[in-house]
C-alpha cells in the first residue's frame, strides 16, 4: 500500500488466495525461509539442478537486513508461497511490491510515464526479480516431486489476483528462464526479450586455448590489452572464501560509491550489505581486486553458481586503460576455465563485451497488466520490440570474434 506522497508501508499480512494448493504472501522472515527452502530441497535432491546464488535466503536476506530493499526504499517483501493444507511448502515466488522502477534492469519507465499521462496510476506495482540484479534464474521454485506447469499456473494466477487485491497496475517477472517464459504465455502474461552478452566455456584447457580460438586480429587485440593493463605495475588477485576481510570490503565499497558517483550511476547497495553477504556466503564469493604498490585501486565482485561466474559490480579509484576489461572480463574467464564453470554472465548490456569473447544472449521476462488498454499497447509494442532483439542478435552474431573455420566456436 502506498502512504501519501508514494512512500510504501507495511500492511496486514493478504489472506491466502485459492489456487491448486493455497497461494500465500508475508512479509515475515518464514516466508524468506519458505524461498530459501524450497531452492534447497531442489537443489541437494536433483542433480540436473543449477544453483543461483542470488534465490538463497542469505542473499535475500542480506539485501533486507541491510536496509538495501526494503519498504522504506521502495522494495516491499510480498513474497509468494504454495503450500498444502498441511503446511508443507510446494512452490514459492519472490515478489515485491513496489512504488518506483529503479534498480530493474528491465526498462518500463515509458509505459509508466503513458500510463500517468492518461490518467492512470502505474505504482504500485509487483515485480518478481532478486533487487538490483540482472541475472537470469529461476523464479518459480519448486520442491522435488512437484509439477513445476502446475506450480507456475498456481503462483502466476496467485500473483495476478494479488495485484487486484493491493490495487497494483502490473506485476512483472524479470530474467526469468526461458521455460518458465513459454510457460506464461497460456496464463496471460506478455512477453518481453532484452539482450546480454555471456561468455561460454566449450572445454577450454587455458586462457590461450579460449585465444586460439578466436579471429587472429582479435586474439592479438585481447593479448595487447592485457599487456597493457598491467604495464603500470597492477597485480591481480583473486580473493574468495575465508580469505575475505572487512578491509576489503572497505577497498571495494570505495570503488563501488566512486562508480555509482558517476553519470547514471546509482550506489544501491550499503556498506553493511557488503559485510553480510561475506559473512553468509563467502565461499560463493569471487572478488577480483587490482593492486598498484600494495594499494587496492580496482575490484570486481562476482558470485559462483554451480555451473555460472556472475559478474555484478566494478569500480576503481585509479584510471589504467584496459583495467576494466581485464578485472571484470578476462580474469573472469580465467576462473570459469581453472574451475570448470560453463558460462560467465558479465551483467547487463555491453556490446564492448563482444570483442572480448561474450556473445549476444537473449534475457527474458513476463508482465501481467491489469488496465486493458494499457496491457494492449504494450503487448503491440512487445511484439515490434521482441522482433528488433532477435534482429540485432542476429546481426551482432555475425561479428563474432571466433574463428570461423573453428570447430570449438560456440554455438
Amino acid at each position: 500500500m502506498l502512504e501519501p506522497g508514494g512512500k510504501l508501508r507495511k500492511t496486514q499480512e493478504i489472506p491466502a488466495l485459492s489456487a491448486s494448493g493455497q497461494v500465500g504472501t508475508s512479509q515475515a522472515e518464514s516466508s524468506l525461509e519458505a524461498v530459501e527452502t524450497t531452492a534447497c530441497i531442489r537443489e541437494s535432491e536433483d542433480e540436473n539442478s543449477d544453483y543461483n546464488p542470488f534465490i538463497s535466503h542469505a542473499f535475500l536476506s542480506s539485501l533486507e537486513e541491510a536496509g538495501c530493499a526494503t519498504a522504506n526504499t521502495g522494495w516491499l517483501g510480498q513474497h509468494l508461497v504454495l503450500e498444502e493444507a498441511g503446511g508443507a511448502v510446494h512452490a514459492a515466488l519472490p515478489c515485491y511490491l513496489k512504488n518506483h522502477s529503479l534498480g530493474e534492469y528491465v526498462f518500463d519507465h515509458g509505459w509508466a510515464d503513458a500510463f500517468h499521462r492518461a490518467g492512470g496510476n502505474y505504482y504500485p506495482k509487483l515485480q518478481s526479480s532478486v533487487p538490483f540484479t540482472p541475472a537470469t534464474g529461476r523464479r518459480f521454485l519448486t520442491a522435488k516431486g512437484i509439477n513445476r506447469d502446475i506450480a507456475i499456473e498456481a503462483l502466476s494466477n496467485g500473483l495476478a489476483q494479488l495485484c487486484r487485491r493491493v490495487g497494483a497496475s502490473s506485476a512483472h517477472i524479470t530474467f526469468l528462464t526461458r521455460q518458465e517464459w513459454d510457460a506464461l504465455e497460456s496464463q496471460g502474461y506478455l512477453r518481453r526479450t532484452d539482450q546480454q552478452f555471456h561468455w561460454l566455456n566449450d572445454g577450454y584447457s587455458d586462457f590461450d586455448e579460449f585465444l586460439e580460438n578466436l579471429a587472429s586480429r582479435k586474439r592479438k587485440q585481447i593479448r595487447r590489452e592485457r599487456r597493457e593493463a598491467v604495464k603500470a605495475g597492477i597485480e591481480i588477485e583473486w580473493i574468495t572464501g575465508s580469505e575475505l576481510t572487512e578491509s576489503h570490503w572497505d577497498a571495494f565499497y570505495e570503488f563501488y560509491m566512486d562508480t555509482g558517483s558517476r553519470k547514471w550511476g546509482r550506489p544501491y547497495l550499503n556498506r553493511e550489505f557488503f559485510s553480510l553477504l561475506s559473512e553468509r556466503m563467502a565461499d560463493r564469493i569471487l572478488l577480483i581486486m587490482a593492486y598498484r604498490d600494495g594499494r587496492p585501486i580496482a575490484g570486481a565482485l562476482n558470485l559462483i553458481g554451480s555451473s555460472t561466474l556472475f559478474g555484478r559490480n566494478w569500480g576503481c579509484v585509479e584510471d589504467h586503460p584496459f583495467l576494466h576489461f581485464e578485472v571484470c572480463y578476462y580474469q573472469a574467464i580465467e576462473f570459469a576455465i581453472q574451475h570448470g564453470l560453463s558460462r560467465v554472465e558479465a551483467g547487463a548490456q555491453g556490446t564492448h563485451k563482444l570483442a572480448r569473447g561474450y556473445l549476444p544472449t537473449t534475457t527474458y521476462s513476463a508482465h501481467w497488466i491489469a488496465h486493458p488498454g494499457l496491457r494492449e499497447a504494450v503487448g503491440d509494442y512487445l511484439i515490434r520490440e521482441r522482433q528488433a532483439v532477435e534482429i540485432e542478435n542476429e546481426a551482432l552474431a555475425e561479428h563474432s570474434p571466433f574463428r570461423r573455420t573453428s570447430d570449438s566456436r560456440p554455438k
